[in-house]
């Protein structure tokens, strides 16, 4: 399984759905995201140095932390060095040894956006209520189609409790899970941790319990 996670618009809290996703799924989270990598980091190899041909897969691959990881790295040298057109192989690669991937998209609707895609069996889009992150949602659940990643799930992030989900449902044509404000889920993106570690009897840690089991039954069927 490779899960593409991703929403068009910067800003949604696609890394945090993506960390917490591959927390609950138990699989490898990828830092897609060349440019403007946001998930946790560390010393040692990354995405750069493997697309640069510099380090193996499984060099950069972390497996210490509470989520399995392949950061990817934050400087401009190592984005230009890397060879962005092979990040499909090593997104394949890693799912042929550990099982399950998910992938961290970059944001907007950069050219880069369709290789994490490409690679994908399936997506999640990940937007909020206001009107401009909806838009962008389209765009790229359209571009996802093209590249024939299913979209399986939305999540409507910081959603209000009495938020509607039926227009948003018709619109993108997948179930939408509600993922509330919530302190508990700021506070696991700030200490590295997902919010099953930080907050596991919390409404929100349910909520992203019920997206995995979703996600996991579509795909079966």
């Amino acid at each position: 399984m490779i899960l593409a996670v991703t929403g068009g618009k910067g800003g949604v809290g696609k890394s945090t759905v993506a960390y917490n996703l591959g927390a609950e799924l138990d699989a490898v989270v990828v830092d897609g995201d060349l440019g403007m990598a946001d998930l946790p980091a560390s010393r040692g190899p990354d995405l750069h140095d493997v697309l640069a041909g510099r380090a193996s897969v499984f060099e950069a691959v972390r497996e210490d932390g509470p989520v399995t990881l392949l950061p990817c790295g934050r400087s401009l040298a190592g984005a230009k060095a890397s060879d962005p057109t092979a990040l499909v192989e090593v997104v394949e690669r890693v799912a042929d040894e550990y099982g399950r991937v998910v992938i961290d998209c970059p944001a907007g609707m950069r050219a880069d956006v369709g290789l994490p895609l490409y690679a994908a069996t399936a997506c999640v889009v990940v937007t909020t209520p206001h009107r401009t992150a909806l838009t962008d949602a389209l765009r790229v659940r359209e571009l996802a189609r093209e590249l024939d990643a299913g979209l399986v799930a939305v999540v409507l992030n910081r959603a209000h409790s009495e938020e509607r989900t039926t227009t948003v449902e018709r619109r993108l044509g997948a179930p939408v899970t509600k993922i509330p404000e919530s302190t508990r889920l700021a506070a696991s993106s700030t200490w590295a941790d997902p919010v099953a570690s930080v907050a596991p009897e919390s409404e929100v840690h349910e909520q992203f319990r019920t997206l995995a089991t979703s996600i996991q039954s579509s795909l079966r069927s």
